[in-house]
């Protein structure tokens, strides 16, 4: 029995002890207060950074601090004559002295750190006296370090440290500071390239508003077309066929389209009307893209680039010519007009009107003179003075006057004396609004001499655009300008994707 309750009044004292064990934790709690003092040892252990200096010295106060963690004198303190100092807790209050602990953060070892200093010279020491580091930002204007220091806030992580690891990182940015000049230098590609931008996006809207009258007539069709219905069948394909035609498309052109989409169709059994559109396109894109070859728009090597222009009259013949020497021009070239079309004092006039326009030479002789002696004469000029681009307007001629077919051809022969590869270009410019006109005009032409290239005007005052499609896809002659204004500028090379795109283009 004595055993017994030798054991219970154990069992009781060590009850008792834990409570005094409670009473001198709670008592001893400010001692843990002043472990955020520990908080703000993580600042030293950040030190880390100088881990690769003789800062490891700096570790023995570590240690020292951890004297203060030695709490194993707390499992000692079951003598109850530790509560004295519980007493002096009131030097607790004095915690004053405990703000004589900043004294470690005056740590002399600390300030011997400058020797260290010289390393990483003073991006060092904004490390350790942080707030002067938000004085000198100005002057680094290092507003990442600003950013960085909530994340000293956050430093009790000591996953952190690596962050001011990083800082290093800090020391190539006045490598970041050289970066402005390549930014410099980006910024006038970026300039560049905006510019050319403009200019693109300038001439895309001005053919959109060209093909407005084409692009809305032709939709409006087929919005009645399909109105109502989901399925594309053989009702839906025979009414676009008729849409295609009365677009001045073509027969021929409109019934490749058609076979091709029927064939879609066919295979693929079902085709949504949502998709008649984007399939049409695709069908035009391809009809359109085998026809012609671009690369003969390059100025060859042989100077003087020589290019003939033909039609007849009241197509915008003469204007064309004026706007292709602008464009020329542009480009850095010289350019020389030759006016040999000596049965209309228009046109003479028209030119010399033009050229002042652009500040190019006119080549003119007296009304009535021979076209060929005028052309012989422009070449010459253009030899002499090494002009790169030779532009010949010639007469207008209708189509069934075979005489002025037969002079046209005198004036080829006339040109090659001179320069045997010339002329480089003979470009056939027609009204796409004169619609299937256009089409007797293109073979017409095509029959007395070679074509090399079409240019097709007013197609901003017809909703009969598509006559480009149905031209260059029969002929198989590659259109090189289209007009789609008044404009110097109106005058735009012929971009095949761009021309269907806004063909296609919904208002």
């Amino acid at each position: 029995m004595n055993f017994f309750r030798r054991l219970f009044g154990f069992k009781k004292k060590k009850k008792e002890k834990p409570i005094v064990e409670d009473e001198s934790v709670v008592e001893e709690e400010p001692v843990v207060e002043e472990e955020p003092v520990v908080e703000e040892e993580p600042v030293v252990e950040e030190e880390p950074v100088f881990e690769e200096e003789p800062v490891v010295e700096e570790e023995p106060v570590v240690e020292e601090e951890t004297v203060i963690e030695e709490e194993p004198v707390v499992e000692e303190e079951p003598v109850v004559e530790e509560e004295p100092v519980v007493e002096e807790e009131p030097v607790v209050e004095e915690e004053p002295v405990v703000e004589e602990e900043p004294i470690v953060e005056e740590e002399p070892v600390v300030e011997e750190e400058p020797v260290v200093e010289e390393e990483p010279v003073l991006e060092e020491e904004p490390v350790l006296e942080e707030e002067p580091i938000v004085e000198e930002e100005p002057v680094l204007e290092e507003e990442p370090v600003v950013e960085e220091e909530p994340i000293v806030e956050e430093e009790p992580v000591l996953e952190e440290e690596p962050v001011v690891e990083e800082e290093p990182v800090l020391e190539e940015e006045p490598v970041v500071e050289e970066e402005p000049v390549v930014e410099e230098e980006s910024n006038s590609k970026k300039k560049t390239s905006i510019f050319s931008n403009l200019f693109t996006k300038q001439k895309k809207e001005s053919l959109n508003k060209g093909l407005k009258k084409t692009s809305t007539s032709f939709f409006s069709k087929i919005s009645k077309v399909i109105i109502g219905k989901s399925k594309v069948d053989d009702d839906i394909l025979d009414e676009l066929e008729e849409i295609l035609i009365s677009s001045d498309v073509g027969v021929k052109t409109t019934l490749k389209i058609i076979d091709k989409i029927e064939s879609r169709v066919a295979k693929d059994k079902y085709i949504n009307t949502g998709e008649l559109d984007s399939i049409l396109k695709e069908e035009i894109m391809d009809v359109i893209d085998s026809s012609g070859d671009e690369n003969q728009f390059n100025i060859s090597e042989n100077r003087p680039h020589v290019i003939l222009i033909v039609g007849v009259n009241g197509v915008g013949k003469t204007t064309s010519i004026g706007k292709m020497a602008n464009h020329y021009k542009s480009m850095g070239l010289k350019v020389v007009i030759g006016a040999a079309d000596t049965f209309r004092a228009a046109a003479i006039e028209q030119l010399e009107i033009w050229a002042n326009r652009v500040d190019v030479d006119l080549i003119k002789q007296e009304m009535g003179s021979d076209p060929a002696s005028v052309a012989f004469d422009t070449l010459e000029s253009a030899i002499k003075k090494d002009v790169d681009v030779v532009l010949i307007d010639t007469a207008g001629r209708l189509h069934n006057k075979t005489n002025l077919m037969n002079e046209l051809g005198k004036i080829k022969r006339v040109l090659k004396k001179k320069a045997s590869y010339a002329p480089n270009e003979v470009i056939l410019v027609i009204d796409g609004s004169t619609g299937q006109n256009a089409f007797e005009q293109a073979k017409q032409f095509a029959k007395v001499t070679e074509i090399t290239s079409l240019i097709v005007t007013k197609l901003d005052g017809t909703a009969k655009g598509g006559v480009v499609l149905g031209i260059s896809d029969q002929f198989q002659i590659p259109i090189k300008f289209i007009g789609i204004g008044e404009g110097i500028e109106d005058l735009q090379i012929f971009d095949k994707k761009e021309f269907v795109d806004s063909f296609f283009k919904k208002s």
